[in-house]
């Protein structure tokens, strides 16, 4: 049994960032996944909901590591 997380740039800031590659919040880009880091899902929240959309809720284990058998 093992465990992984993904590493790669945040889409927004460009920051490298670690997550569980099965929950972290993305937004598509040409049919791609693309990830978003807890900073600019923290910093996008507050234009949202003053947009009328609902606030990005991270999955609680979003930004840690999955069993290897979620990746199915």
């Amino acid at each position: 049994m093992g465990y992984v997380f993904a590493t790669s740039p945040c889409y927004g800031c460009k920051q490298i960032f670690s997550y569980n590659p099965m929950r972290v919040p993305s937004i598509r880009i040409d049919g791609d996944r693309r990830p978003i880091c807890r900073a600019c899902v923290e910093r996008v929240n507050p234009q949202r909901v003053a947009n009328g959309l609902d606030p990005i809720v991270p999955l609680s284990d979003a930004y840690e590591y999955c069993d290897e058998s979620e990746l199915g």
